[in-house]
């Protein structure tokens, strides 16, 4: 297929053992910094987490009231994860637990770069839409963030074709899940190399292709290859965007419909 073959030639990252990386841990936060190079402490997650910080003793004996309050937003965000919700809001919050996860994993490594605060801002803004029904004023197309890049054209225009064709109703935590590991592997690549990002390439191509493949099962054979159609035009629109040089500076993503 067409698709097989953008794959095999924009395909960069070399194969490397598969590290254990998971989607599914958790935090959340919105926080302050005093300087660009400090990780937040405090969240402003009063409102719906107070009681629960009050009330609950830490997880473990170091566990900071930081890390507790990221645990309790993402116990928050379950309930929005259920069946029964719209497929956008279940987008949103698999999207929200991948930008925590990502948040936890630079906390626990201290990390002082400004990623993983501004990873904790992305969630945090998704769970107020959520608490608030105000879901739909949040674009399912994000441009690409200052300390990523865009590294794999293939598989952002993947994405954004199935976003534009309502995939997000077959698959919605594949979509969210597959979006923040593409941004977090561009990040990893910039700040320690091409060894640090391969897992997360890889993970954002297994979700990709389970997507892919919720659509395709959902859908008859004219809709599919009008999907297969627009992938090709939005690889068409990204390649030339394809940093090279493993320098992150962002990317404003411009939807086609």
């Amino acid at each position: 297929m067409l698709y097989s073959a953008i794959k095999a030639i924009t395909y960069k990252q070399p194969i490397y053992t598969a590290l254990s990386a998971v989607l599914l841990l958790a935090t959340a936060s919105s926080a302050v910094a005093a300087d660009s190079n400090t990780q937040a402490t405090t969240l402003q997650a009063n409102d719906y987490c107070d009681s629960e910080l009050q009330s609950k003793t830490p997880a473990y004996k170091y566990q900071s009231t930081h890390q507790r309050a990221m645990q309790c937003m993402l116990t928050q965000l379950k309930e929005y994860q259920q069946k029964s919700m719209s497929a956008r809001q279940q987008y949103f919050a698999y999207k929200a637990q991948a930008w925590l996860t990502y948040a936890i994993h630079q906390d626990s490594m201290n990390s002082r770069s400004t990623a993983g605060l501004q990873a904790a801002q992305f969630a945090e803004t998704i769970l107020h839409a959520l608490k608030n029904d105000t879901i739909q004023d949040i674009s399912l197309h994000q441009n690409i963030p200052s300390n990523s890049a865009l590294m794999r054209p293939d598989l952002w225009a993947t994405l954004s074709a199935l976003k534009d064709s309502d995939g997000i109703t077959s698959a919605p935590r594949e979509l969210a899940f597959s979006e923040v590991s593409l941004i977090w592997a561009a990040t990893n690549q910039c700040e320690r190399g091409w060894r640090e990002s391969g897992s997360h390439f890889r993970m954002a191509d297994r979700w990709l292709e389970q997507a892919r493949e919720a659509y395709v099962n959902a859908n008859d054979s004219q809709t599919n290859v009008a999907l297969q159609n627009l992938i090709v035009s939005y690889y068409e629109q990204y390649a030339p965007l394809d940093t090279s040089t493993d320098i992150c500076r962002g990317q404003v993503l411009t939807p086609i419909r």
